[in-house]
């Protein structure tokens, strides 16, 4: 069976932007080969918003913003589907209880409830994964 991790976006936003790469985030893009990622169902309404906010800024040209669509299309990543009564109960209540916003306190959730370590770029939502005793993926 393969590995599998929690992805958050911050990771995957940076394969679409040169400025925001990494050689961490490139190490997740290089382990999905062999791995599988788990999303909470916020993400894809999350990257859609990342690209379009970044063709409004004229940042990414259409062409652009499909030919990534394309890329994380073909990607192992599976979507997990929360309710609403789990978003507006214990997600709310994480991402009071650490400070985050709700779109993070999910994929913090999602770590927890899997016991799979989380690949991120975020500083915060690192903080609250050590908070909680998730570990960061590591390449």
């Amino acid at each position: 069976m393969p590995e599998r991790f929690v992805l958050d976006n911050s990771i995957v936003m940076s394969w679409c932007f040169q400025d925001e790469a990494s050689a961490y985030a490139d190490a997740v893009l290089d382990a999905l080969e062999d791995s599988e990622a788990i999303v909470p169902s916020v993400w894809p309404l999350e990257v859609a918003n990342v690209l379009l906010v970044a063709e409004g800024k004229q940042r990414l040209a259409r062409a652009d913003t499909a030919r990534f669509v394309t890329l994380v299309r073909s990607l192992p990543i599976m979507v997990e589907d929360e309710t609403p009564d789990r978003i507006l109960g214990e997600i709310l209540a994480l991402a009071r209880d650490y400070g985050l916003s709700c779109y993070d306190a999910s994929y913090l959730d999602l770590a927890v409830r899997t016991s799979l370590p989380i690949a991120t770029l975020d500083e915060d939502l690192s903080k609250a994964a050590k908070r909680c005793g998730v570990p960061l993926w590591k390449a």
